[in-house]
């Protein structure tokens, strides 16, 4: 069983670290992120640090959240600049 749940936990760090490699669109970076995460954290309860694993599921979403507000404001700025004809980015 130990044995299945490494293999899941090594897809899922795999999968999300090439989607963040190859994804062009930065919320697909963050949802890809999000499955690296998940990957991140069953390692953690595997090595059986609990303390850390609970610490980083409960941090885990608030970090996403930062990224998508910070994607979110980039955007806003960046159309501004286009608005009002600044072409340096």
């Amino acid at each position: 069983m130990e044995f299945l749940v490494s293999i899941i936990a090594i897809a899922l760090m795999l999968i999300g670290a090439f989607g963040i490699i190859f994804m062009k669109k930065p919320l697909d970076k963050v949802i890809m992120f999000s499955v690296l995460d998940a990957g991140f954290v069953l390692v953690i309860v595997l090595f059986k640090y609990l303390d850390v694993a609970m610490f980083a599921a409960l941090a885990d979403p608030l970090s996403t959240l930062v990224f998508i507000l910070a994607i979110v404001k980039i955007n806003e700025i960046r159309k501004k600049k286009l608005i009002n004809g600044d072409a340096d980015d």
